[in-house]
């Protein structure tokens, strides 16, 4: 007799079962795949430990019958049970939340204005694992904490550790959750579709019970309207950085100097203060304190049991003051005394006269034209001493212009525009001497700055050491004073012209080909003797004359 260790349909009584000795492996097949980062469910072809599945078995064995089967209808429909697709719960329940509305009432115990609190909850079923989130939107300026009640987790029914599942969920009715008790009213139209679809009636909603405290706080309060002209809020809401500008004339004739001065005379019309302000000139040999008068209410009518209280010492105060200055008192063109000193208001801007065309059409405003005072002259011009030969122009120039020398200031868009263009040409020294015959340079213009250095070429057996001859310097043309110093610039620089540096006289041989590149990209501002020196010079069919490298030199010198 031959025993089956893997038969099916023996009960699971101890004696009808074997254990297969030669069995090793027991794990659960996987019925979960990961494909870029996608959670996708897979059906398992085998069971526990390898074994073939019972289903598989009978799909395999309705095969082989279906083979031996001959149909009834050469033609017809046949219709052929499939095998169902099997879906994790994780996968065909993801993201579906059933949502209800609920609500709780929080007692108040040491409050006057109310007995309870009713707070709105939101609560959310997840059918993916049955857990249960509790969020209590926010109110603005409720001044409580609100947001997320109870975290995402599993709520306990009763102390026997059963659940709430989404039968135990309907519609007016008490969930009770860690000693609160939420009354469920609403709920959204997925939730109600979702638990009519398992066969469970919902009840009617509830409608959501208002809370009296803010019932109470909307009901109308007793109020009264105040006037805008005594409002202090309204009229700062409306009037404030809005300020109306006089140009005076203080006559200040009775004090020693008997001079006029120029004033400002703002008015704030936010809270009637007036603010007087001196314009001062350069060398006008006062000091800089600009604010004459600071801001404050001008009284215009003082009481007359105060006109002799001493008001030298003591401020006046509102009690003591019948009348203050108001927009209406100041008229351009009128004479007017504030604190004792007379002023002549001859202008103001132009927010000034819109104020007073729309709020005061009576008054008009009388411009008067002040003659400039023209400044005398100061005897004769300062001259700028001759150079004395030490530096730059500019550099010495500053030890006459300030008592600590300043440098010069640097056209800082030009250095970043042509920070690393040079333009490099050669040229040899026009000298009596016949030593100075061979000798050759390189003159490099430097287009940041408009400097200009000379590196002298070494030459064999000529006695002459070579390297820098000048350094990095803006060199003025002959005949340049100091007033109207003159420098050579790129326009001078044509192939045989002579550029004389520190009466040493250097004439131009050959040039470089970004010369000619950069010139011909400014030849609106180059002669036309400079570029035609330039284009003989460099130009495409030339076959003794070599080009410059970018040291300078010549391809023909550096190839003997």
């Amino acid at each position: 007799m031959s025993w089956n260790w893997n038969s099916h349909g023996l009960p699971f009584f101890p004696g009808y079962t074997f254990r297969d000795v030669t069995k090793s492996a027991f794990h659960r097949p996987q019925t979960l795949d990961y494909k870029n980062g996608y959670a996708l469910p897979c059906r398992p072809t085998v069971g526990i430990g390898q074994e073939p599945l019972l289903s598989e078995q009978l799909i395999q064995q309705e095969i082989n019958e279906l083979t031996f089967e001959k149909p009834d209808m050469s033609y017809g429909s046949f219709n052929q049970s499939l095998q169902e697709e099997f879906i994790p719960a994780h996968v065909a329940l993801d993201k579906k939340v059933l949502r209800f509305y609920a609500y709780f009432k929080e007692s108040i115990v040491y409050s006057p204005d109310e007995e309870y609190r009713v707070r709105a909850v939101v609560i959310y079923y997840y059918l993916e694992d049955d857990s249960v989130c509790i969020i209590e939107p926010v109110v603005e300026n409720s001044g409580i904490p609100q947001g997320k009640l109870i975290k995402r987790q599993h709520l306990l029914k009763n102390e026997y550790g059963d659940r709430y599942l989404w039968k135990d969920l309907n519609l007016g009715m008490e969930l009770e959750v860690y000693g609160v008790k939420y009354r469920i009213t609403q709920c959204d139209a997925f939730t109600k579709e979702f638990m009519e679809s398992k066969g469970i009636v919902l009840n009617d909603p509830e409608p959501m019970p208002v809370d009296p405290y803010v019932t109470r706080r909307k009901s109308h309060q007793p109020s009264f309207t105040t006037r805008s002209e005594l409002d202090q809020m309204h009229r700062f809401l409306t009037m404030d950085r809005k300020v109306l500008r006089f140009f005076a004339l203080w006559d200040d004739s009775d004090s020693l100097c008997r001079e006029t001065r120029p004033v400002t005379i703002q008015y704030f019309l936010v809270d009637d203060t007036v603010e007087i302000r001196e314009v001062h000139q350069p060398n006008s040999g006062r000091d800089p304190f600009p604010v004459l008068v600071r801001r404050r209410k001008l009284p215009k009518k003082i009481k007359a049991d105060s006109e002799v209280f001493p008001s030298c010492v003591l401020e006046v105060s509102k009690q003591e003051v019948d009348e203050y200055y108001s927009p209406k008192d100041f008229q351009v063109g009128e004479t007017m005394k504030l604190l004792g000193r007379r002023f002549q208001l001859y202008d103001c801007d132009g927010f000034t006269k819109e104020y007073y065309q729309k709020n005061h059409p009576n008054l008009e405003l009388k411009f008067i034209e002040v003659p400039k005072k023209v400044d005398k002259p100061r005897g004769k011009k300062k001259e700028v001493p001759p150079y004395n030969g030490f530096g730059s122009l500019e550099d010495s120039l500053q030890n006459c212009l300030h008592l600590l020398p300043e440098p010069p200031k640097k056209h800082v868009l030009k250095m970043l525009v042509n920070g690393n263009q040079v333009l490099r040409y050669s040229a040899r020294l026009d000298s009596q001497n016949p030593d100075d015959e061979g000798r050759r340079f390189v003159l490099s213009y430097y287009l940041c700055d408009d400097m200009i250095s000379i590196f002298e070429k070494p030459t064999r057996n000529s006695g002459i050491i070579a390297g820098k001859f000048l350094e990095k310097t803006r060199i003025p043309k002959p005949g340049s004073t100091v007033e109207n110093a003159e420098f050579y610039s790129p326009a001078d620089f044509a192939i045989g012209a002579t550029v004389e540096v520190f009466s040493h006289r250097f004439v131009l041989t050959d040039a470089d080909h970004f010369v000619l590149k950069y010139l011909e990209s400014i030849s609106s501002q180059i002669p036309h003797q400079t570029l035609d020196s330039l284009h003989q010079k460099l130009g495409v069919g030339k076959a003794n004359n070599q080009p410059v490298d970018h040291n300078g030199d010549d391809v023909a010198e550096r190839s003997s």
